[in-house]
């Protein structure tokens, strides 16, 4: 585990444990060793605190690139921040970037570590559960790991004491022995998505939620 992260593990941890009561349900089903992605529903940037807070092992995420790159002391000290805390970077662009950057999760894995994923690419704009990209496919047969599919529900209106948050792991999924063609890459984030949609009980619409539109740079 890495230093930052396990400084965080006890300092931030225990305040979301304890301060937000989360009800946690199947965490044994993530493996105590080993690589293995958590694929969850994605529905608020605390999402990644709780998952980190309760599942005991490091997870890794990826983070925006332009973290890693920023100008100046600021800068310098960002991208200490995300090695120390062990992100990878994500190229936002898609493409082959994407692909890339999908692809160095893969040695982590590989190495035994946990990455933590949410197959609808941006956060649900309305509650509702998106259809999921086949990047949570394409990372399990590359690295030969199983997802354990993660249902979160009440991140969207955190309150300090409210205990209607909860997470719940689903049993791991091996896909083991699949084809590693486009068709099915699909077949197994569909089934992923089933698993996830039965865990956080949300409303399936079955097409890709919107990713927010980048502010525009001209004057």
């Amino acid at each position: 585990m890495r230093p930052l992260y396990a400084i965080g593990k006890v300092t931030v941890g225990p305040t979301l444990r304890y301060g937000y009561r989360p009800r946690i349900e199947g965490l044994g089903n993530v493996p105590g060793k080993g690589g293995a992605i958590l694929a969850a529903n994605h529905l608020s940037v605390a999402d990644e605190l709780f998952l980190g807070a309760v599942v005991a092992r490091q997870v890794h995420y990826w983070a925006k690139e332009d973290y890693f790159h920023l100008p100046g002391i600021t800068g310098r000290l960002m991208a200490g921040l995300m090695h120390g805390l062990g992100t990878i970077p994500v190229h936002r662009d898609g493409g082959r970037a994407a692909l890339n950057a999908l692809d160095a999760a893969v040695p982590v894995l590989r190495s035994g570590g946990l990455v933590g994923l949410f197959p609808e690419g941006t956060r649900s704009p309305d509650g509702r559960l998106y259809r999921g990209r086949t990047g949570v496919a394409h990372l399990a047969l590359q690295a030969g790991v199983p997802i354990v599919p993660v249902g979160i529900i009440g991140t969207d209106n955190v309150r300090l004491g409210r205990s209607g948050i909860v997470l719940r792991f689903g049993p791991a999924m091996d896909f083991s022995g699949r084809e590693h063609t486009m068709s099915a890459k699909r077949a197994i984030t569909d089934e992923v998505m089933i698993e996830i949609q039965k865990l956080s009980g949300q409303e399936y619409t079955g097409r890709y939620a919107s990713r927010p539109a980048k502010p525009s740079t001209s004057r």
